[in-house]
């Protein structure tokens, strides 16, 4: 079955690389926070990791956090579609949805705030679980579920009032559960899904719009609608989110949901699951309780 296009990756490296040139102070601080979790989560971890890679970062952020967290060797970075010009050469320009990998090569990959991207996430997480060595481990983030759901909704409201029909805005993003499925699919080991929100505010949707285009964040949809919103519907839009998402001091709410993914190539060493029928103590034992016979009406 043919894997359904839903981002225009040609238009997301365009807006990255417009994003990267500008380079506004601040706007990465999504990926700030994404690199203090990745640091927290490594520092948690009592081995090292030899090879590792910062798969679809920018700004170097990632990069600098694996090297300072004591638990790397050589950390090699590859930057998502196209190099930041702000920072030395990338050891690669890649496609996290088919970085070009060698089979068994790694023993970390740590991926931030790229694959939300992916047209084809679950053969994105093949190919990293097939590049990491055996017990290798993958550390990923990536934006999902009610991410700016608030300006999904005023959008779609004002374009319709105005217009009488309303074409999708902002991008659709994964859920927990769905994102846990596909860890297992993808062959990874000890999966873990954990889910953090974040509320950011701003003075107005304009704001919000301004911080999305400096993160190179604004919708990449490939079925979008080449009509521009006209600024009627963007003052609606304001509007209704004044009305519906701000706080008693007029400024306005912002939600990013962070999905963070560990999972590990497998390998003999790791804990297994007990079969079915293995264990040594019944739970009636483990609770100091009495079994009882399946019969008896007591």
């Amino acid at each position: 079955m043919t894997q359904p296009i839903l981002f225009d990756r040609t238009l997301l490296k365009a807006r990255r690389l417009r994003a990267l040139k500008a380079a506004k102070p601040g706007a990465d601080f999504l990926l700030e926070m994404v690199a203090e979790d990745l640091a927290d989560r490594l520092t948690a971890i009592s081995r090292n990791f030899p090879l590792a890679l910062d798969l679809g970062g920018h700004t170097g952020r990632i990069a600098a956090v694996l090297k300072a967290s004591g638990k790397t060797g050589t950390v090699l970075r590859g930057d998502l579609l196209v190099a930041d010009p702000h920072l030395a050469a990338p050891d690669l320009v890649l496609d996290d949805e088919l970085p070009p990998l060698a089979p068994g090569q790694l023993d970390l990959i740590a991926s931030g705030l790229s694959l939300q991207w992916a047209n084809d996430l679950p053969g994105a997480l093949i190919q990293i679980r097939q590049a990491l060595k055996p017990d290798g481990l993958f550390l990923g983030v990536l934006l999902g579920g009610d991410t700016l759901h608030e300006l999904r909704d005023v959008l779609m409201r004002a374009e319709l009032e105005l217009t009488g029909g309303a074409a999708p805005r902002v991008s659709p993003f994964a859920d927990t559960r769905d994102l846990g499925g596909l860890l297992q699919r993808a062959g990874f080991a000890l999966p873990v899904t954990d889910m953090d929100r974040l509320t950011v505010r701003y003075s107005s949707l304009f704001a919000l719009m301004a911080d999305l285009r400096a993160m190179g964040a604004t919708s990449i949809l490939a079925e979008r609608s080449r009509k521009p919103l006209t600024r009627a519907i963007f003052l609606r839009a304001a509007e209704l989110y004044a009305q519906d998402y701000a706080d008693p001091d007029g400024r306005i709410r912002a939600t990013f949901t962070l999905m963070s993914l560990s999972g590990w190539a497998p390998h003999e060493s790791q804990q297994k699951p007990l079969r079915p029928g293995s264990a040594k103590t019944s739970l009636a034992d483990a609770l100091g309780a009495r079994a009882l016979p399946a019969s008896d009406p007591s």
